[in-house]
């Protein structure tokens, strides 16, 4: 008997390449100031609500606007923001940037996704021949979008990593399913009902993963307002501590290049980042993919796409690594010593 639940998901790397393997590498010698920024954990609270993420279990009624607002009003910001639209009547992962760590919404927007979808088959069907036709929607698919979507409809490729029919019972099917951001799955069931021949659609779903975020570390609006209140009646930062996550847990399945104190100013005023002002990376850095450039303390300082591959900036001693894209730090962390430097040689 199929009984609709929330399903807990493993740890997944939601890279597009879910079979990319990381390591990080130490190309030099560095150290960083106390005197200047703060790991993301110590920051004061006020700074801590005002630059983390919060992966909320959406219910089903609201829309993903409607609740990343509620999240704000509740927290008492100025903005907040949403890491993609759930239908209303979908639940699950929603997580939502606070305040300045909406400068990195749009790098989790573009992260995967993992769905736990019931679908309704329009006729009884064997289960070998359901299971067959799923296994051909995987792989680079064409999509026109649904009439109700806020893009525009016309033809597009989306990558489905994988498609596990998890239970089928009469017209009933229980399937998971990982896909690239921007993949309608109401449109996916009833192109698989087309295959099949008895036509299907969408009738349940439940997002269970996006970017580095699943259901293992969800929280609920009442456990989120409680906390809140907690902390301001009673003075307790634990539990809103644990709730609000900094910002920097959203950025994980980026590759990282941690570069020195002296070069965070420059990337803050939008500088190119050098080769020379690196002190680590992630091995599966990719020319022209996206990076997330890191303080030595773990602080996001922007992101970037990198001009050159991971064994490229660890061969070379010069030249330009990464463009800076979407600076996320404020400028005035870090001293400008880039600028004392160039007022001294005047």
């Amino acid at each position: 008997m199929i009984i609709w639940v929330g399903f807990l998901t493993n740890n997944i790397n939601y890279d597009y390449d879910l079979t990319r393997q990381r390591e990080y590498i130490i190309k030099g010698d560095a150290h960083t100031d106390p005197s200047y920024g703060c790991p993301p954990l110590k920051r004061p609270l006020s700074f801590y609500i005002r630059m983390g993420v919060v992966n909320l279990d959406k219910p089903a009624g609201p829309t993903s606007h409607e609740v990343t607002a509620w999240v704000r009003d509740m927290l008492e910001l100025p903005r907040a923001g949403h890491s993609g639209s759930l239908d209303p009547r979908v639940t699950g992962v929603l997580p939502i940037m606070l305040g300045k760590a909406t400068k990195a919404v749009s790098a989790l927007r573009l992260s995967a996704k993992e769905y736990i979808c019931l679908m309704r088959l329009h006729d009884n069907v064997p289960e070998e021949r359901v299971r067959k036709v799923c296994d051909e929607f995987t792989g680079p698919i064409y999509q026109t979008p649904p009439v109700v979507s806020a893009v525009r409809r016309a033809i597009r490729i989306r990558n489905i990593y994988s498609l596990d029919v998890l239970e089928v019972e009469d017209n009933l099917v229980l399937f998971r399913v990982r896909c690239e951001a921007g993949t309608y799955i109401r449109k996916l069931c009833h192109d698989i009902g087309l295959v099949i021949g008895c036509g299907a659609h969408m009738q349940q779903l439940r997002r269970v993963g996006t970017g580095p975020f699943d259901e293992s570390s969800l929280v609920t609006l009442h456990d989120l307002k409680d906390a809140f209140v907690f902390w301001q009646e009673n003075g307790d930062e634990e539990h809103l501590r644990r709730i609000i996550r900094p910002m920097e847990e959203a950025l994980v399945h980026l590759p990282h290049i941690t570069i020195r104190d002296s070069a965070v100013s420059a990337i803050c005023h939008g500088a190119a980042l050098t080769v020379p002002g690196i002190v680590g990376l992630d091995s599966d850095i990719q020319k022209e993919g996206d990076v997330a450039v890191f303080s030595l303390k773990g602080e996001v300082v922007a992101l970037a796409k990198a001009s050159m591959d991971s064994s490229e900036i660890l061969d070379l001693s010069s030249g330009i690594a990464a463009i800076t894209e979407r600076v996320i730090m404020d400028a005035d962390v870090y001293p400008s010593r880039w600028n004392t430097k160039r007022m001294q040689r005047t």
